[in-house]
């Protein structure tokens, strides 16, 4: 397949995806059963970005010409993809990577997130036979030229040892933050809302942390917070809200709630579910200076920066932890 005939197949994909068929929202249904946080909602948010933002044939065409992929790989690489599974299709950038390069993956998938992305490389194996072998499931990844590992800061370590003699890239906890001004706008403040609620908090570019200046009034962010006010009736999220609010109490430590999340002043970057913690900030230029050379943040929200809404909205040259996945896939 050369990469013409690629494009065209993950094009294919992104219409099916945004057809909504029968068959596709079964799958979505499964994939809620298999993880109770996949709700419909948010995993259709998910699949539906990356329709638009990935699998359009005028931006794939546009990625792969400004990272000089070829039109053939001579002597493709088997690339084992160990995906991680805490939002819908996490990994699916990755593999996209894999499979416009000409590579084979070998993905071991999260057993939270298996259900999507089998479903979707099961569906271009089913209309071109000759991808069937470009995709391959498997519980353990042995064999491979290459590999891509998605984990937790403990799990990388263990990705260090045993794929240190390979090209690797390992990627470790990473999550996002905000730095506001006092002067949002209420369409601000409800896009910062997507920011911390879709996929529950979940995912690395989930806004866990927002700074702010001394006096910020909150009350309009609470307030702009309440769309999300239904996600208080998910079991899973209510009973982390209400863990996290027993310990709150029970150590007398000072909160603010609209009833759906908890806002505390807390100096860790990361946040517990239903959380969201802040810190007062009074130099801005040094705070964006310390974020971007933590290491663990993976994006900034707020006005010259991400806007407020747009983080949980990557596009395709938005790599993980800022590492240009093709140029790697280019050199193996």
């Amino acid at each position: 397949m050369n990469l013409q005939h690629r494009i065209y197949l993950l094009s294919r994909l992104g219409e099916y995806i945004l057809g909504n068929s029968p068959d596709w929202r079964q799958v979505v249904e499964k994939a809620g059963y298999e993880n109770g946080w996949f709700i419909p909602e948010f995993v259709d948010s998910a699949v539906e970005n990356i329709a638009k933002s990935y699998l359009s044939s005028e931006k794939l065409v546009a990625w792969t010409d400004e990272n000089h992929v070829p039109d053939s790989t001579n002597s493709p690489k088997k690339v084992g993809l160990i995906m991680a599974g805490n939002i819908p299709l996490v990994g699916f950038h990755d593999w996209l990577s894999v499979f416009i390069s000409g590579h084979y993956a070998v993905v071991k998938p999260s057993s939270r997130d298996s259900v999507l992305i089998s479903h979707l490389a099961g569906k271009i194996a089913a209309w071109d036979p000759a991808a069937a072998n470009r995709t391959e499931f498997a519980d353990m990844l042995k064999g491979c030229d290459a590999y891509i590992a998605t984990g937790s800061n403990n799990s990388s370590r263990y990705f260090e040892y045993y794929f240190s003699r390979y090209p690797h890239i390992i990627r470790k906890n990473r999550t996002s933050v905000a730095i506001l001004n006092g002067k949002e706008t209420a369409d601000e403040l409800e896009g910062l809302a997507d920011d911390v609620y879709l996929y529950f908090g979940l995912g690395c570019r989930n806004i866990t942390k927002i700074y702010v200046p001394e006096g910020y009034d909150f009350v309009p962010m609470l307030e702009a917070f309440r769309k999300y006010g239904f996600l208080s009736d998910h079991h899973k999220y209510k009973n982390n809200f209400d863990y996290n609010l027993a310990l709150h109490l029970l150590n007398k430590k000072y909160y603010m709630t609209n009833g759906s999340l908890l806002l505390v002043e807390e100096p860790a970057l990361f946040s517990p579910i239903s959380q969201l913690n802040y810190e007062y900030y009074t130099e801005a230029d040094k705070l964006t200076e310390s974020l971007r050379n933590s290491g663990q943040v993976q994006s900034i929200s707020g006005r010259g920066f991400v806007p407020f809404g747009q983080s949980q909205y990557p596009g395709l040259a938005d790599f993980a932890d800022g590492i240009n996945t093709l140029a790697f896939l280019n050199t193996i």
